[in-house]
């Protein structure tokens, strides 16, 4: 291993050993109460109320950052949820500078003092970064990707960088060779999805404010589904996805995972907008509204109309889904929503065409770009490097052999904005939603429960593959109940493009008139 990864050698063990010397350190300060009838309740916060906390003095971003440290601590290995890679060693200080700044200029920036977790594939500037790979263990960021940047500047701390897929490889479940598996908070039985599994796990179980995540295909919304989040997948081209490491640049997408449509959205206002280092974010300008919680609506869905997308929501669902979808279609009518029945022509063949990724080309652009070392830019140094499962290293050997088009390979791959294929696609969903005037699609984010830990033939149903990542259009999950076992299930809303602020103002709105979001029943407050 190069001398430069031995000197910055961050590990799992190296993350014990600092909650080791952090509990030590830390044990005689106070922490913020985390009963109900005390100052200030831990579980299920949200920005705001941390914020008015934050501004009544009984709590401040230390005693925060404090508090979710011991949470890792006593829940993330001993229960084996394995949710997290590295905690951030500089986290209590920054927390402090952040308390310091308040005193002084009484101001808080949007997301002053909030803990983030952070999947780690976002390059994070003197944190290692690894995408779940042994291959870049040791790798330090010397630059925040634009998204970790912009929370950072908006007052944010990055507390720890959660596991995943590795190489983000798999929707199915979360395992790295740098962590092993991630489990499912509501039943650890179960998996969180894939790949950003560890960040839904850790927001889910309360171990972090917020979090962050990737979506190729379905990275974002199949395990905020799986664990009673709110995930975003926007528009493509309205988040810069420069210092990400790459699945497939053409569809991936970085973006909020949290526990409440309103934090999801104070996430998107400070990240959205144009950045040169990702082309694709140009089509963003003149489409960014002046902010994006304004659409915070309780009453958002009265007088709209909303799509049911029956070829998704009738195919070969499971009926404990398929009831809870029939009673979110109930809810929203109940809402003052008008639902409809959509279909869209020729939906099979339009979505079919649509393979397209070159896995080498992106990771070697981003080794070339951020990791410079002689040792490791070719996708064959990765393979060389070993380590991985049976699954990774299958991907891995197929990429070295296939790229391009799968069908049609005349037709050069595009992005959103270029490729005539993607382009058909969205203009025939876009079509069928103006012709019925609807306000938005919707369908079960998975069509199955959460699958057994170990069950390959347990991975069924998952819709957030079919239409968005080709497109480019937003979709938004949200918690719609909870099946056999406490497995939650989610209902996605898909938007025309650049329409999240339509999307914020429906998910918001049913959110609020179905609080169906629950933390899991294990991982409760400390100290009960």
């Amino acid at each position: 291993m190069p001398r430069a990864f031995r000197l910055c050698h961050p590990s799992r063990i190296y993350t014990l050993l600092w909650l080791l010397i952090y509990t030590w350190t830390v044990s005689a300060q106070p922490l913020p109460k985390t009963s109900s009838t005390n100052t200030f309740e831990l579980i299920e916060t949200t920005i705001s109320d941390i914020h008015k906390a934050f501004r009544t003095g009984s709590l401040t971003s230390e005693q925060l950052v404090n508090a979710y440290l011991k949470r890792i601590q006593t829940y993330d290995q001993p229960t084996k949820l394995n949710a997290i890679i590295i905690v951030n060693p500089e986290a209590i200080n920054t927390a402090r500078a952040l308390d310091a700044e308040f005193r002084k200029t009484g101001r808080l920036r949007p997301l002053h003092g909030i803990p983030v977790i952070v999947k780690d594939n976002f390059n994070t500037k003197g944190l290692q970064t690894t995408g779940g790979s042994i291959a870049l263990k040791g790798f330090v960021p010397t630059e925040d990707a634009y998204q970790v940047r912009k929370l950072r500047e908006a007052g944010a701390i990055v507390l720890a960088k959660s596991n995943m897929a590795e190489w983000a490889f798999t929707p199915m479940h979360s395992q790295s060779s740098m962590a092993g598996e991630t489990l499912n908070p509501y039943n650890l039985a179960y998996v969180p999805a894939g790949s950003s599994g560890g960040t839904a796990a850790a927001v889910a179980a309360n171990l972090g404010a917020v979090g962050v995540g990737s979506d190729t295909g379905n990275s974002i919304r199949g395990p905020s589904s799986h664990n009673a989040l709110v995930g975003f997948r926007t528009s493509l081209g309205l988040i810069s996805r420069y210092g990400i490491i790459p699945l497939y640049t053409r569809n991936d997408v970085g973006g909020p995972m949290c526990r409440t449509v309103e934090d999801a959205v104070r996430l998107l206002e400070v990240t959205a907008g144009y950045d040169p280092n990702d082309p694709i974010t140009k089509n963003s300008q003149g489409k960014i509204p002046k902010n994006y919680t304004q659409f915070l609506r309780n009453d958002g869905l009265k007088g709209t109309r909303i799509g049911v997308l029956r070829q998704v929501s009738d195919k070969s669902i499971h009926p404990e889904i398929k009831q809870l979808f029939d009673q979110g279609l109930a809810d929203l009518t109940r809402m003052g929503a008008q639902v409809v029945d959509v279909t869209i022509p020729d939906f099979d063949s339009l979505r079919t065409n649509q393979g397209c990724a070159d896995f080498r080309a992106d990771i070697e652009n981003y080794l070339r770009t951020f990791v410079k070392l002689d040792s490791l830019k070719t996708l064959e140094d990765i393979i060389r490097i070993g380590g991985y499962s049976d699954i990774v290293r299958d991907r891995l050997t197929h990429q070295q052999t296939h790229s391009g088009r799968t069908r049609h390979p005349e037709i050069p791959c595009g992005d959103a904005f270029t490729d005539p294929l993607r382009i058909a696609f969205r203009k025939a969903i876009e079509a069928e939603m103006d012709r019925l005037h609807v306000d938005a699609l919707v369908y079960p984010t998975w069509n199955y429960p959460p699958a057994q830990v170990g069950d390959a033939k347990g991975y069924k149903g998952d819709n957030s593959q079919l239409i968005a990542p080709a497109t480019g259009q937003p979709a938004f999950t949200v918690p719609m109940g909870y099946t056999t076992g406490d497995l939650p299930a989610g209902i996605q809303f898909l938007g025309r493009l650049f329409a999240e602020p339509t999307l914020i103002r429906l998910t918001y709105a049913y959110e609020h008139g179905t609080h169906h979001r629950i933390a899991p029943k294990r991982f409760m407050a400390l100290g009960q």
